[in-house]
């Protein structure tokens, strides 16, 4: 007979005595999510990426709760559903790690976190008003690889909302996602609110895209679904980040592990024309490209591994160049290659998430507490030699990927992380480049509690409005304290012993007295 008993309730036991216990849906945890998300929905429209001028709030009644104490309680709420979600999600991880729930209760999870954002004001980022103002230059006749969204005169709402710091700046994105932004446009045009909803909606076939891979990959790769479905579907850094936030990232992941599967299947032609296409949404996943070439090599048949190599690689580029040309002038008009240039508008960002940016500031502080200098030559020589250790770096994961397969899969995906932790900048979603790839390998539960504290962090550091947070220390340090506390749940319910302590004071100082 099956128990009664929330399966969150039993966590003070060890991992094989939960197996014990009968499996169930989660319905409780899927419903704190929920409420979470909720909340995060709500609170958004007061403490979120709200606009200049807010037709739905406005000057309203509900107005206050766009200042002062309203906006103070607005976060206070929006933290409390982040809360929630983080916990619902760790709890939903224990299920995993005890083999008690398969697929389908994560998907419904993950569903039915990211449907109250749906509708939500963007969430720890401003990015998607930007995605809008560049489709707009698009629409209008304007290049966005010239300028920014401040050149354009007319959609005075795009305009005002996008970012200060992107106002002026040429578009970092591929053309092809420019000219998914500008149907967005076309449909929605002025209005922001529907811009934000449609260009979510629009990127949910990039999620629908990495769920049929998943599945696979997993298959090829050793992982386990469930595990896989856990980290890249459910996690904070999926639901709140790049649906809630939203970004084009989403959309590039459908074409990076659709094309990696593709590779493993030995569909080596639609493997590469599917990785150059998410190139053209964001450049990032060019940095499979390489490894694609191996994979290739090892499926022909031929004594020489060098020939192989050759016919594989000129193979690979002789797809390669008409899939990009093509994909340019079709979104662009013309052969127009200015977003390359483009793609250095990101490193204005500097902030010491990004590890090169870090340590450039602390020999800054070192130095200046002794002479008055300027940050920007320690952060330049310091991101300079970031480069370089990320370039040897990938030289040598894709040089240990020669074998093809499996390990080349795996050293493009410890790649696309390294890229995003050690090339400026570095933005929290960034990380998802190849977590997604990575977590349908087969994963330790300590390296599980790792990635718990990551994404707790790295969706914690940016404020809800888009602001970094980074440089508020005591806040900061609240994340850190957050982060282990998440980390530490997964392997270990209350592992603090405080809902212990609070349900039964008696055991708890007993417990205490015999240590």
């Amino acid at each position: 007979m099956a128990t009664t008993t929330d399966p969150a309730q039993t966590p003070s036991t060890g991992l094989a005595e939960r197996l014990r216990v009968p499996s169930r849906f989660p319905y409780r945890t899927i419903a704190m999510g929920t409420v979470g998300s909720t909340l995060l929905m709500i609170a958004a429209l007061g403490a979120g990426g709200i606009l200049i001028k807010d037709p739905v709030l406005g000057h309203g009644p509900l107005s206050w709760v766009r200042y002062g104490h309203g906006r103070m309680l607005a976060n206070a709420v929006l933290y409390t559903g982040f809360g929630l979600v983080v916990w619902a999600w760790v709890r939903l991880g224990r299920y995993v790690l005890a083999g008690r729930i398969g697929s389908r209760p994560i998907l419904v999870a993950a569903g039915c976190w990211m449907a109250p954002l749906l509708v939500s004001p963007p969430l720890f980022t401003r990015d998607v008003f930007s995605y809008l103002g560049q489709g707009a230059q698009l629409l209008y006749g304007l290049d966005p690889y010239a300028n920014g969204p401040a050149e354009l005169d007319v959609l005075p709402n795009v305009v005002q909302n996008v970012h200060p710091l992107w106002q002026t700046t040429p578009a970092p994105y591929g053309p092809l996602f420019l000219l998914i932004s500008k149907g967005v446009v076309a449909t929605t045009g002025d209005n922001m609110i529907l811009g934000v909803i449609l260009m979510r909606v629009v990127l949910l076939a990039g999620l629908a895209g990495t769920l049929w891979a998943l599945p696979r990959l997993v298959k090829h790769l050793g992982g386990k679904l469930p595990v896989a479905l856990w980290l890249a579907v459910a996690s904070p850094m999926m639901v709140i980040h790049l649906f809630g936030g939203p970004h084009n990232d989403l959309m590039m992941l459908a074409f990076l592990t659709i094309g990696v599967l593709a590779a493993l299947e030995r569909k080596h032609v639609v493997a590469v024309v599917l990785v150059t296409i998410g190139m053209l949404i964001k450049p990032t996943a060019a940095i499979a490209l390489p490894f694609l070439v191996w994979m290739w090599a090892n499926h022909l048949t031929g004594e020489s591994k060098v020939r192989n190599f050759l016919r594989a690689g000129a193979a690979s580029v002789g797809l390669f160049l008409p899939v990009f040309v093509a994909g340019t002038w079709i979104s662009l008009g013309s052969l127009n290659m200015g977003w390359w240039s483009g793609l250095k508008a990101p490193q204005l960002i500097a902030n010491w998430l990004n590890i090169p940016t870090g340590i450039g500031e602390v020999f800054y502080n070192l130095v200046h507490l002794i002479v008055d200098v300027q940050v920007s030559p320690f952060v330049t020589v310091a991101r300079a030699a970031g480069m370089l250790l990320l370039i040897g770096f990938g030289v040598r994961q894709w040089w240990l990927a020669r074998g093809g397969g499996t390990e080349a899969v795996y050293r493009a995906g410890i790649s696309l992380l390294a890229v995003a932790i050690l090339m400026p900048p570095t933005l929290p979603w960034y990380l998802t480049w190849g977590f997604v790839l990575l977590s349908a390998f087969k994963w330790q539960p300590r390296h599980l509690a790792l990635v718990v504290a990551v994404s707790v962090f790295v969706t914690l550091v940016y404020y809800p409005t888009g602001e970094q947070a980074l440089y508020d220390w005591w806040f900061i340090a609240g994340v850190v304290v957050a982060s282990l506390y998440s980390a530490a749940s997964l392997l270990r319910p209350d592992p603090l012993g405080i809902i212990d302590a609070w349900r039964r004071p008696e055991k708890f100082l007993r417990d205490q007295s015999s240590r």
